[in-house]
């Protein structure tokens, strides 16, 4: 996509601290991090949203997850990591390419990565489960 920032950091377009990259997959160093370390990762060709990535490219996406994240955690001495996906602007996607998070976590950092707990009503529990089980 020609007006993709992560498209344009993919081709060379746009620098960036790119930390990892094969033939379908390019990770490099959040410009606003939320924890020092904090990789992005992202498919050379461009899907908006985890639905959109071919089922043998979302492999290939979490195997360079994996390699970043063993990669990151023996750089910076982490022993958590948080691993997000946003998807859509509702649930905070800012660019609209296909992306996971690597962030790594440190005892004292006070990132807090929380929502609030909510409860289902008598019953209600198992009707969600039904309508999900409908399109699987």
């Amino acid at each position: 996509m020609e007006d993709c920032i992560f498209c344009k950091i993919v081709k060379g377009d746009i620098p960036a601290a790119k930390v990892y990259e094969n033939k379908d997959t390019v990770a490099f160093l959040d410009i606003a991090p939320a924890n020092k370390g904090h990789c992005l990762i992202v498919t050379r060709d461009h899907f908006e949203t985890l639905l959109d990535i071919p089922d043998e490219k979302l492999g290939l996406l979490m195997e360079a997850a994996k390699k970043v994240t063993r990669a990151l955690s023996l750089s910076v001495g982490n022993g958590a990591y948080n691993i997000l996906m946003n998807n859509g602007e509702v649930a905070g996607q800012v660019v609209k390419h296909a992306h996971l998070h690597v962030i790594p976590r440190f005892k004292k950092d006070l990132l807090r990565l929380k929502w609030i707990n909510r409860k289902y009503e008598t019953g209600e529990i198992h009707e969600f489960a039904a309508k999900i089980k409908k399109f699987l």
